[in-house]
């Protein structure tokens, strides 16, 4: 193998640099970009528990001390739900985005590392050929040793950069793939308990405020269910 890399030249250095990175980049997302690191049931559930009870202020104090993209999502959405429906979507969402550029971490490193190394083969390619019309303008055809050289480089080059962007490729589309998805379900359990939260304080308002005049508005209730 040190032979083969020796063989390709200079521009195997880069290429080296570049498989280093992709495979760096791949065991952290394997170990972060998980369930349980971005999406944990047990956080969630106990979450839904203490809306359900009307523990807003203790739900709120757990999201604020734990730090997963799901808790940073349901704050801003707790801290918004005293608004109109669509304006704590609408914090949710924005939460949602700039939790995405942390599941998204590293992704575009790994996606110009895919773009790159079949160049820098290809740059490896044109310089082994470089070097095997040289030693032909200089010794002829007539030496095949002395061709063998520059021919090895160029094809050694453009093998490794291949090697190295097909896995990231794929590596990149699954990681981006996977971190969109649990966007999506975070998203998704944070408007859920949102509207949990917001059942249970009208329900609770009902039942106070029987004889009283009282106008409540959560932003988790539709507008015509917001009067109690």
């Amino acid at each position: 193998m040190m032979g083969l890399l020796i063989k390709g030249g200079i521009i195997m250095i880069p290429i080296g640099i570049c498989s280093v990175l992709a495979l760096a980049i791949t065991i952290e997302r394997l170990i972060n970009l998980t369930l349980n690191k971005v999406h944990p049931l047990e956080f969630v559930n106990k979450i839904k528990i203490l809306l359900t009870q009307l523990k807003v202020e203790e739900a709120l104090a757990i999201c604020t001390n734990t730090n997963t993209p799901i808790a940073h999502i349901i704050e801003a959405g707790i801290l918004k739900r005293n608004l109109e429906r669509d304006r704590v979507k609408e914090a949710i969402e924005q939460s949602g985005k700039q939790q995405a550029t942390h599941l998204h971490k590293y992704m575009g490193v790994l996606s110009t590392v895919a773009s790159i190394t079949p160049l820098l083969g290809l740059l490896g390619t044109v310089t082994g050929m470089i070097k095997v019309f040289h030693v032909i303008s200089i010794k002829g055809v007539g030496n095949p040793g002395a061709l063998a050289g520059g021919i090895s480089e160029a094809l050694i080059t453009t093998a490794a950069g291949l090697v190295v962007a097909i896995p990231a490729l794929v590596l990149y589309n699954y990681f981006y793939k996977r971190a969109n998805r649990f966007i999506l379900y975070m998203e998704n359990t944070s408007l859920e308990l949102l509207d949990i939260l917001g059942e249970n304080f009208s329900k609770g308002a009902t039942g106070r405020n029987d004889n009283d005049n009282v106008s409540l508005e959560y932003g988790l209730l539709d507008d015509g269910d917001n009067r109690q």
